[in-house]
């Protein structure tokens, strides 16, 4: 991946909770329950270079296991990015995980360049997931204070749907990235967010972005 600077310049670190996601003009998150059925070009650039930016790496177990996440490795030049700004080698992935129904073996846990940290409510005791993963017993927003404690300050979520409506409900989103991809999916697809009904959180447009008929958005808070 080449860094383009300008695309670095429209997504630059900032503190706080950033999520991304790519979604169809009604509003589907996936694609015959993918997301890569809705991706481009211009999405995945953004895609690489968020994770490229961020200390950390959130994501639900769901997501991690439907998608089958890959390690979360970066190519040379990130990694040098990286480096050169003060920041290790490669983010650290963040798991939640309410049941700890993820395999050990998984390959995104298994051959992790940095050790990952599943976060869940519940204390499991000794459970199998610790041989390759530190466990968190916290909330979320117990476990997005420790990681701040830790320095981990950048925070990348990538969802699913059931991580993004409770971070939503416990209105600890600060900025969203969001693709919309030039497609219509029609009803019954996976929508972007799910969970209890909250108050509506209002955000601010920080730009739009045309890319090969896609659209490239990013939302802050409307009070930041």
């Amino acid at each position: 991946m080449t860094i383009d600077e300008e695309l670095l310049r429209r997504y630059p670190r900032t503190a706080g909770l950033r999520v991304n996601f790519v979604t169809s003009l009604d509003g589907a998150a996936a694609v015959d329950g993918l997301s890569t059925g809705l991706s481009s070009v211009a999405d995945k650039q953004v895609f690489r270079l968020l994770r490229m930016t961020c200390d950390a790496l959130l994501v639900g177990a769901g997501t991690l296991r439907d998608e089958d996440y890959r390690p979360l490795t970066l190519d040379p030049e990130r990694r040098s990015w990286r480096l050169a700004s003060g920041l290790s080698a490669y983010p650290r992935l963040v798991i939640f995980s309410r049941m700890l129904a993820l395999d050990p073996g998984h390959r995104a846990l298994r051959e992790a360049p940095a050790r990952p940290l599943v976060v869940t409510p519940a204390d499991p005791g000794d459970h199998p997931l610790r041989e390759v993963a530190d466990v968190l017993v916290a909330d979320l927003s117990e476990a997005l204070a420790r990681l701040r404690a830790d320095g981990l300050t950048h925070l990348l979520c990538e969802g699913g749907p059931t991580l993004l409506g409770a971070l939503t409900s416990a209105d600890l989103v600060d900025e969203l990235c969001l693709t919309l991809s030039p497609v219509l999916t029609g009803p019954g697809a996976t929508r972007m967010t799910v969970g209890p009904e909250h108050p509506s959180r209002p955000m601010r447009l920080i730009h739009a972005i045309p890319a090969d008929q896609a659209l490239l958005l990013r939302y802050r808070r409307a009070h930041d």
